[in-house]
């Protein structure tokens, strides 16, 4: 073959070959026996696959994350994901079995073996990262700002310009007032003992804003429209991502792989229709080219 023609080969050839690829393994059927066969003995992908159901670890009470619908049955952005990967391994998103936990429950859940994986709004950090390993991010949460459409400041550069005058609502801990001072630095700071409670200092107007969580703040303003108001600013960016045991690489690259192919690749229905339900708005579109991930 000559030189331009093997040029010719590779420049029309490439793409249809990819395609082929992907024929060819679609086409393919591998079961989860036959895939269980390859995993390694004591790796938990293999465990699972002879289980023939996923164990998830995860919590009921936080939307949009986890959360029962009216019919009792555990929904949000944690269990899509966890619905990706029962997909994933046995092409059903019913083989997954849910244990409700509370978050402190999570890493001693994984230690104990009690659950394959906790996907349950896990914030990423080094000192965690010592004791789990950490999938790929799924999702970035940060604080934001809520108002009320009652209230005299709406939008953040409003609650920015009244400097003093604005009161914020905020969970107590020893990191709120400069949570709120990050983003309003004259702001008065009201710290609560709950996140109800800094709610309901919004409701009842002893706040002019609540500082949340910004998956919070969508997730309530566009189901309350005429109760609250995204004030249009988010900070203070961190990572969600679902935690497993350390040293199981099989297990661990086979997660990253299944949530990169929801995320970015050709199976994208799950996280797409649950990243619109719970957060109200479309993920980044997907295109062609150069990998973004």
């Amino acid at each position: 073959m000559t030189t331009q023609a093997r040029r010719d080969f590779l420049k029309l050839g490439g793409l249809a070959t990819g395609i082929a690829a992907v024929g060819a393994v679609a086409g393919t059927v591998l079961t989860a026996q036959k895939a269980a066969a390859q995993a390694k003995s004591d790796s938990q992908l293999r465990t699972v696959l002879d289980r023939g159901k996923l164990i998830v670890g995860t919590g009921s009470t936080n939307p949009p994350w986890h959360f029962e619908d009216d019919k009792g049955q555990l929904t949000g952005m944690d269990i899509a994901m966890a619905r990706i990967l029962a997909k994933g391994l046995f092409d059903d998103v019913k083989k997954v079995e849910f244990v409700k936990q509370e978050a402190n429950q999570r890493i001693p859940n994984i230690a104990t073996g009690k659950v394959d994986i906790v996907i349950q709004f896990m914030t990423v950090s080094p000192a965690r990262a010592q004791l789990v390993a950490f999938s790929r991010p799924y999702y970035v949460e940060g604080a934001a700002l809520m108002t009320s459409p009652k209230g005299k400041w709406k939008k953040y550069a409003e609650l920015k310009a009244a400097g003093k005058q604005v009161r914020a609502s905020v969970l107590q801990n020893v990191d709120a007032d400069t949570l709120v001072h990050n983003a309003l630095p004259d702001a008065q700071v009201l710290q609560l003992d709950s996140q109800a409670n800094t709610f309901q200092a919004l409701d009842a107007g002893r706040a002019d804003v609540a500082v949340v969580d910004a998956s919070t703040v969508k997730w309530l303003a566009k189901r309350n429209p005429d109760k609250y108001v995204d004030a249009g600013y988010a900070y203070e960016a961190q990572l969600y991502s679902a935690a497993m045991r350390q040293g199981d690489q099989d297990w661990l690259h086979w997660v990253n792989t299944c949530f990169d192919v929801a995320m970015h690749g050709h199976q994208p229905e799950i996280y797409t229709a649950a990243f619109e339900e719970f957060f109200g708005e479309k993920p980044p579109e997907q295109k062609p080219g150069f990998p973004v991930i």
